[in-house]
């Protein structure tokens, strides 16, 4: 067990607000509501902000490996890179496949999920709608029958946290209600949807906007179709990724002021090239090509989600959104903390909690990373 240790002098961002020239004490692997020990290390983070370690619901991969495709070494190896950038909670996405493929990959990372490496496992296809794919496979897309939905979720053990589907298809909304019986979140997504259609799938038990306005019809004045039903409803949280390619800057105010702080997920989106740079990379089978940062399709030019990693997420939205630190906290850990269910243990700083958090310098970058009490990356030596 880690021994104990104080971070002195920091802002620490806590859910009830800014503490200037704060004091966390860790004691082992927790966050501690005790005194610490008079032997116990002091490091002075003056002229720092301390805030909880980054949640990521959203994230294909990163470091050069996939989670969709890659080795138990390469998962590990993803998971690592976007530790390093503050992601000390990570969902596995996968991409649309054969059913038998995504059967055999949720076994795999529901045993990286058992192991604690993962928060869980999100499919994002194959029950998306063409008209909406981006960079999934069309051959590969099908309806979301109940019956098919039910043994991914079966196939990943326990370990499935959301399915994005398209609730418009034949059996979309018998399999939103599947989804919200069976523990997991519905997430509306990748769809053709028109407002009523949205509306009914979030009665029906959905709760998360996979990617707002990507992959979805835009907001119209006659036809306000998804975007409209997902903002305006209190019972949905919505994805955003803010990396100045996916939203311009006007969408991202929109949404944070119709949705409020309380239902924004920042996410990243992520794929192989993440925290590892340009260069051809595979998306499942599609063959994607990464030039200045920004993933696209070699066939037809879509966006192929993400290089972001979540600690430029929250620079932006501090430094090019002017957003207040407290909401990109909230955006950024706790809000995705509470939807995968695991807010008792991580998304804010508190006693008892799991010692995960972030260093960020007064400009809001980077400079050190605590996993379970355990640095990841020493702001002492960065």
């Amino acid at each position: 067990m880690a021994p104990s240790k104080v971070l002195a002098g920091a802002r620490v961002v806590l859910p009830t607000g800014i503490v200037h020239d704060g004091r966390v004490i860790i004691d082992g692997a927790r966050i501690s509501g005790v005194r610490a020990p008079a032997d116990a290390p002091v490091t002075d983070l003056s002229g720092h902000w301390l805030v909880p370690g980054f949640v990521d619901i959203h994230n294909h991969g990163g470091g050069g490996a996939s989670f969709t495709s890659g080795t138990v070494e390469d998962v590990l190896r993803g998971i690592h890179t976007h530790r390093l950038h503050g992601t000390t909670t990570v969902v596995a996405s996968t991409v649309t496949g054969d059913m038998h493929g995504l059967a055999e990959r949720a076994g795999m990372l529901s045993e990286l999920a058992e192991q604690g490496d993962l928060a869980g496992i999100h499919f994002e296809g194959p029950f998306i709608s063409p008209c909406r794919k981006g960079a999934h496979s069309e051959e590969l897309l099908r309806d979301p029958d109940p019956a098919e939905v039910r043994k991914l979720v079966d196939a990943a053990r326990g370990r499935a946290s959301m399915v994005t589907l398209a609730p418009e298809l034949p059996g979309g909304l018998d399999s939103v209600r599947l989804l919200a019986e069976h523990g997991v979140i519905a997430a509306i997504g990748h769809t053709d949807a028109t407002y009523e259609q949205t509306q009914a799938a979030i009665d029906a038990g959905a709760t998360v906007a996979t990617h707002l306005f990507n992959a979805m019809p835009a907001l119209g004045h006659r036809t306000p179709g998804p975007i409209a039903a997902l903002l305006e409803d209190e019972r949905i949280t919505v994805e955003l990724i803010n990396d100045g390619t996916h939203l311009h800057p006007a969408s991202l105010e929109l949404a944070f002021h119709h949705a409020g702080p309380g239902r924004v997920a920042f996410i990243t989106d992520a794929m192989d090239a993440a925290g590892f740079g340009d260069g051809r990379y595979m998306l499942g089978p599609l063959e994607v090509e990464v030039a200045d940062g920004v993933a696209r399709l070699v066939e037809g030019g879509s966006i192929a989600g993400s290089t972001l990693t979540l600690d430029r997420a929250f620079q932006r939205a501090v430094t090019v959104d002017r957003l207040p630190v407290e909401d990109v906290v909230a955006a950024i850990s706790a809000n995705p903390a509470r939807l995968l269910g695991v807010y008792d243990r991580v998304g804010s700083l508190e006693p008892g909690k799991d010692a995960d958090l972030v260093v960020l310098d007064a400009d809001f970058a980077l400079k050190g990373v605590m996993r379970r009490g355990e640095w990841v990356v020493d702001p002492q030596l960065g």
